[in-house]
């Protein structure tokens, strides 16, 4: 993984990032569904998980733009990730906690879903908040509420404001005029994504569940 340095003074986002960075900090939810009818059929054909198969699209389209990957480094300079790592919850139902894994991203799905296993294996049953350590700093968080169909979920996180990277929540999939629906929510920050990034990234995970074939 390598962090690319952005010189503020010659990107052309310059003054939308300022303005939301720095006179009105804003960051925005975006929640809406994905219809993945014809990606469960395919999974359940192959007796492959939801949750992974779910996480590596949204991990893909993340890598697929810059914008998905811009953040501040340790040392708080603007910079990208040249590849980003999904960071995920798993629950435990013994004691209804929860735990975060990440599992190094791999654009072949079958690679990344055995890594997948291999973790859930190793650290599913460990009950403490960070179940697998050293989590690398490229990583970005995804969580679910398997629960709730949720039509909104707005994350409130605190502190200065300057967390730039895109937060992933993932609802209960629901039957709908016999189309399965699964809710997504994100939290980006106005500073790096617009409105327009939002819509691409739910067209492209779109584009992903109804050409499952090609990537299962």
């Amino acid at each position: 993984m390598k962090f690319h340095y952005i010189d503020v003074n010659q990107w052309d986002r310059k003054p939308y990032f300022e303005h939301y960075l720095n006179h009105v900090r804003c960051t925005y939810s975006m929640t809406a569904n994905v219809d993945i009818t014809r990606l469960l059929a395919s999974l359940k054909s192959g007796g492959v998980k939801l949750y992974p198969a779910v996480i590596h699209m949204i991990a893909t389209v993340v890598n697929r733009h810059r914008e998905f990957r811009t953040c501040f480094d340790a040392e708080g300079r603007l910079g990208y990730w040249d590849e980003m790592t999904p960071s995920f919850t798993i629950f435990h139902q013994e004691n209804q906690s929860f735990s975060t894994v990440w599992t190094p991203f791999c654009e072949e799905f079958d690679a990344f879903y055995r890594r997948y296993l291999a973790d859930m294996e190793m650290y599913g049953e460990v009950m403490q908040f960070a179940a697998k350590a050293n989590e690398p700093p490229n990583c970005f968080p995804v969580s679910c509420i398997p629960w709730v169909s949720f039509t909104g979920f707005n994350l409130n996180v605190y502190g200065d404001g300057t967390y730039l990277l895109p937060i992933f929540t993932i609802g209960k999939y629901v039957l709908q005029n016999d189309r399965v629906q699964l809710p997504l929510s994100v939290q980006l920050h106005h500073a790096v994504c617009d409105g327009y990034h939002a819509g691409v990234l739910f067209q492209e995970l779109q584009q992903c569940a109804d050409r499952c074939e090609a990537w299962l």
